[in-house]
This record gives structure tokens, sequence and C-alpha cells, in this order.
């Protein structure tokens, strides 16, 4: 745990008691705070109250108590409209802040000597493989390495600091809201599309969200910008403008003068006074895919930005294990091979995917983001049959409709048995993919919960009761 300085013997509020909620009032109390904590829903406030935290009711309270708001991430800033605790904080001239911005302040209350590294990812799509391997590529080369922020861990349930240490942080549009003092000396901004424009009130809010991980960046701190979209060139253009620190493209798609990419699997560091060819990404078996060769690009500069070694990170790439529900390999039976990935929550994530088949069984719906499918239209012909679930089937359907064979199948399980049914009886090597381009809530708690589904139905297809091969 870090123990958050900046707020001893002062009361901080914290409303919402999941796990960022819980893990920022005990890291509170650990630094010598005072908590007051508030959910709407009552069993999440007895579980608080059963671990012992002082559970206020802060529709009721003095609000001229508190030192602070801590907000978990998931509640409305600003849009759709503000949160009642974010009105009632305003209206006391209480500050509002997120668990990142505690974690950023007491980083930056320590001694230099004694803060660590900071590598803080964000984008729409990609994310959390790039942390994970950014992590991994960190530790590989034998750093103390911890990885966290809306990915595993949260942010203050991590060990605590020391000059040594490095933190690779994933970073949300929402976590970003309520962070304003974080300084990393490494940003990976990796791409930008429409996601969550309705708690960031459309494009611009969420674009200016995502640049705030930004802020505080200056001389001798290095960021890391995917130019393969419109909005993330823009972006790069005006931070080189501002010529405030070490900028570096990357791409997976165009050769560069400067920065690092990757062309035809081939990865190029161009940070340099020369392009130098530094490796074959098909031979990173977890890494496959354009998008993949982004995040690798993006880990690979990241690495490098804070001194490890080329050697060091090109094996790192060659040896990651991948991340569960990303394109993630959870079995094969016979010429069928099932691939999660319950992680594309919106059609741009599930693009990456299925351009990386070129025939696959599709498994797809959930609740639907703004746009549906429309977007994957050029990949329609690759799908031999749709298996459609949850409350974006009819939807999905329709759009469709004409161009690809549909089942609606449902129920994951069901989608599952259907697809296998097919792939098995075309008699050629298949690919049963979910990648549903949707929200999971409609079904599952969480994309992960759904990814598990999938795993244990495909495990349900073997005989006995057993477990499908993973290749």
């Amino acid at each position: 745990m870090i123990p958050v300085r900046g707020f001893e013997d002062k009361t901080v509020a914290v409303f919402g008691l999941g796990r960022t909620g819980l893990t920022a009032a005990r890291a509170l109390i650990a630094g010598g705070a005072k908590v007051a904590l508030w959910d709407e829903k009552a069993e999440s406030r007895e579980a608080a109250a059963a671990e012992g935290f002082p559970v206020v009711d802060l529709q009721a309270a003095d609000w001229s108590q508190f030192a602070a708001l801590m907000l978990s991430p998931g509640v409305p800033l600003t849009h759709p409209k503000p949160h009642w605790t974010v009105e009632k904080a305003k209206a006391a001239g209480v500050e509002i802040l997120g668990d990142v911005e505690l974690f950023a302040r007491t980083v930056n209350a320590a001694p230099a000597h004694k803060r660590p590294k900071i590598i803080a990812i964000t984008g729409t799509n990609g994310k959390s493989t790039t942390t994970a391997l950014i992590g991994h590529l960190c530790a590989s080369a034998g750093r103390d390495t911890r990885v966290g922020g809306n990915i595993g861990q949260g942010i203050l349930g991590l060990e605590d600091m020391h000059g040594g240490a490095v933190y690779v942080l994933e970073l949300s549009s929402y976590q970003l809201d309520l962070t304003s003092s974080l300084h990393p000396d490494a940003v990976v901004l990796l791409n930008i599309s429409p996601d969550h424009l309705d708690r960031h009130g459309g494009m611009d809010g969420y674009i200016a969200a995502k640049r705030r991980i930004f802020l505080n960046q200056g001389k001798g701190d290095t960021a890391i910008i995917g130019v393969d979209d419109a909005w993330c060139q823009q972006i790069c253009t005006e931070i080189t403008a501002a010529n405030r620190r070490t900028i570096w493209p990357i791409s997976a798609g165009k050769a560069m003068g400067r920065g690092v990419y990757a062309l035809q699997g081939v990865l190029y560091d161009a940070t340099g006074e020369r392009v130098v060819e530094v490796a074959d990404l098909l031979r990173a078996r977890s890494l496959p895919g354009r998008h993949n060769w982004q995040n690798a690009a993006a880990a690979y500069a990241a690495a490098r930005a804070i001194g490890i070694s080329v050697s060091d990170a090109v094996d790192g790439l060659m040896t990651f294990p991948g991340l569960a529900h990303r394109m993630e390999t959870v079995g094969k039976i016979g010429k069928v091979r099932f691939v999660n990935d319950s992680k594309a929550t919106n059609a741009d994530a599930a693009r990456q995917a299925m351009s990386s088949y070129p025939k696959f069984y599709w498994i797809a719906g959930g609740v639907a983001k703004a746009g549906g499918i429309d977007d994957l239209k050029d990949l329609f012909p690759r799908i031999a049959t749709a298996y459609l679930i949850g409350e974006a089937a009819n939807v999905f359907a329709t759009t469709l409709a004409g161009k690809a064979e549909v089942k609606m199948s449902g129920t994951l399980e069901k989608a599952v048995q259907q697809a296998y049914a097919d792939a098995a009886a075309s008699g050629e090597e298949a690919i049963v993919l979910l990648s549903p381009a949707c929200a999971s809530f409609d079904q599952f708690s969480d994309f992960e919960a759904r990814g598990e589904a999938f795993r244990a139905a495909v495990n349900g297809l073997v005989s006995g009761g057993g477990k499908a091969a993973v290749a």
C-alpha cells in the first residue's frame, strides 16, 4: 500500500466503495487522514462498516468539515450531469480528486531521490495490453516494477515507492478527469476514437480528458504518441510545437524520420541519428496483428525512455505471455481454435481482432456503443457466420442483413455451441472469435466475467468436462 501524504489529521469524504474507493480509504488512513465513506448501495456500506470504516451519510453531512472529496472514477463528474456529491463539494468549496491524484501528490511530496519512475498509458484501445507489455519489459530487464491503475490492482494498493521503482499505470479518461498533479517520466497516448461520449459531453470533452495526461510534462520527459489516427496526429503536432519535452511518434503502418514504427511486422527505432531495425515482431507470438505492432512500438519506446537497453527491450517483446481477454487463445478442439477478445468493448477494438483473421465465426453483442458496428462493414466479408447475443442482437442483425449469415444465439453459451458446430462442420482450420464490439453489462458484471464465461463454455464442449487443449 502507498500511504497518502498531504491530508494528515484532515477528513476526506470518499464516495464509491468499490475497489478504488476502499483502497483509497485504506491508503488515506495509513497516511494519517480521517475518512468518511458513503455509497448509494447498502451492501457496499455494510461491507465498509464491517471492515471498520466510518460510514457517514454524505447527503446529510456538513461538508465544511471535509478537506477533499475522493470520487471513484465511475461516478459522473460533469456529464450527463454532475453527481450530487460533486455539486455538494463544489458548493462547499471542497476539492474533488481521484486516487491517481492522491498518488501523484504523494509522489510529489517525497524527496527527489525517493521518487519512482512513472510511465503512464492511455488511449481508446490497446492500453491494457500495452500497460502489461511495458510492465513485462521493465520487470524482465530487472527493474522493480509495479503495474496498476485501470488494470489489475488499484494504484494506491501497489507496493510503496522508492527511488528505484517503476510504476506502469494504465489511466482511463475517467481517471484523468480527476487528476491534475501527475508528472510521468514517460507518457504513452496510443490512439483516439469515439468512446464514452456520454460521460464527457462529446468528442471534444473526451479528447480533453485524454490530453490531461501530458499536463505536467516538461524538459527531460518523453511523450510517445501514436500517429495512426487524425486526433492523435493533431495532438502530436501541437505538443511538438510546444517543444518542452522529447516527442517520439509511433506507428504501425508508416515509416518516419523519428520515433518508433513497425512495417509489415518489423520494428524500427528512429529515435537516434539513424534508423535501426530492432525486432521481427512476427516472432512475438503474443503480439499478432497490426494493432499489436503499435502496442509493441509504444512499449519499446517507453522502455527505452527510462533507460532500458535495446536488447533487454526486444527480449521482453519476444517473451511477453499476452493479456487475458485480448486475442487470447483459450482452447482448441480439433481444427477449431477459440479466441477470447472480450476486452473489445467497442467497434474500433473489435476491428483489431477481426482484421487479424481472413475468416472467422464471430460472436458479438451486448450493450452497443454509439454507432454500433457500422464502421466494421469493410470486414463483414470475413465473417463466416455471426452469432449475436445480448441487447444489441437485433440492431446488429439489421446491420449485417444481406452481408453475412446471422444466427440469433441470445446467450454466450449457446453462441459458443452453435459456432463450434458450424466451424467443425466446415472441415477446415477455423477461428471462433468472441470480439463483442459491446459493453458487457446486460449479461455480465464486466468484460472479464464475459471472457471467463467464454472460456467455461469452450471447456464445456469437451466430453467428460475436461479442458480444451491450448495450442
